[in-house]
């Protein structure tokens, strides 16, 4: 693992790998009656969110908490950056008070890359987000769920899996990121979009477009649906929303023609009747929900493998702990002192 964690095109196969297994072993702990870990006790992480958020900045601040780290949220709205301070003010004041780590959204493309290379803070950056770049966390969480479904569990990668990922590509931080990291993991991602929400030079992504969604859906082992992020729009993308849905949603019927083991997922929030009827967000076969309960798991992963200091991720018990507490019997040991190194 490097120092910070800004694009999922950083990631290395190997590192996938070790953040998903991991996150397997943290995902034991939200069966334990204590829900806490003392792996980051003394750390702080900040949660610098420049733009609005529920899941991503509530699994965050779950995943640092229940590491033991002390966590400070930091919104925008309410602050002194209404008042017109820049990142970098903003950026000096977190250093001065400690921050081991910074969980950065933002609303500029950049921002969190900016942050970790200008020399304004020395602790960890993690992207939670920003314009219509990546979302990392987003990607790994999502790979995860498919993992569990559609592998053995772990160890494995997802090599020989055909994803599908619909809708407004163009603003999506999430599509790019999954991109990236599905193909790292040796999956086929096929884009799937009207003309007018697919990027200019998706020729060079590692992946197919197709604006045919009937065309893809019974080769997919998964379907992403996204959200179309009329906040991002200054112009007529598509007709009408039932033109859109008609076209590029999900329902009943096109579901039906999936394969049996085949399942939907959706980053959320979900516009329902638009990209997906309430009866594919309700059936079995969406994992949306478990993908936020999966996302606390990942993030808990992440800030561990970047702040992890000397003790096991997971321990048997206080008092006998396990030398080897992550899947490969020393990863945690190997991680700490790649990370001191690193730093």
């Amino acid at each position: 693992m490097k120092r910070h964690l800004i694009s999922a095109a950083d990631l290395t196969r190997d590192d996938a790998v070790l953040i998903l297994d991991t996150a397997e072993e943290m995902a034991r702990v939200a069966d334990r009656p204590i829900k806490k870990l003392p792996t980051l006790r003394g750390r702080t992480v900040v949660n610098l969110f420049f733009e609005d958020s529920t899941r991503t900045r509530i699994s965050f601040e779950a995943a640092a908490k229940r590491l033991s780290a002390d966590v400070i949220n930091f919104s925008a709205k309410g602050s002194s950056v209404s008042k017109g301070e820049s990142l970098k003010d903003t950026a000096l004041t977190l250093e001065a008070m400690g921050a081991d780590a910074v969980v950065i959204r933002h609303g500029d493309s950049g921002a969190p890359h900016r942050l970790a290379t200008s020399g304004w803070i020395g602790g960890s950056v993690v992207n939670a987000g920003d314009g219509t770049h990546e979302h990392p966390t987003q990607a790994l969480l999502d790979a995860f769920t498919m993992r569990r479904h559609l592998t053995d569990g772990a160890g494995q990668d997802l090599s020989g899996r055909h994803i599908t990922i619909v809708g407004d590509i163009l603003h999506s931080r999430v599509a790019r990121s999954n991109v990236h990291l599905l193909t790292t993991l040796g999956a086929e991602v096929t884009l799937v979009a009207p003309p007018t929400l697919v990027p200019i030079g998706v020729e060079r992504w590692p992946c197919e477009v197709s604006y045919d969604l009937d065309a893809v859906l019974t080769k997919s082992d998964a379907v992403m649906m996204l959200r179309v992020q009329r906040e991002r729009m200054n112009a007529a993308f598509f007709p009408t929303e039932r033109e859109y849905a008609r076209r590029y949603g999900l329902d009943g019927d096109r579901m039906s023609r999936m394969p049996g083991h085949a399942i939907v997922m959706h980053p959320g929030p979900m516009n329902r009747g638009m990209e997906i009827t309430a009866e594919v967000a309700d059936s079995p076969r969406c994992t949306a929900v478990e993908q936020v309960a999966n996302g606390v798991s990942i993030r808990m992963a992440v800030l561990y493998l970047l702040l992890g200091g000397n003790e096991p991720a997971v321990t048997t018990s206080p008092a006998h702990p396990s030398p080897a507490t992550t899947p490969d019997g020393g990863a945690a040991r190997r991680t700490s002192h790649r990370t001191e190194e690193s730093k």
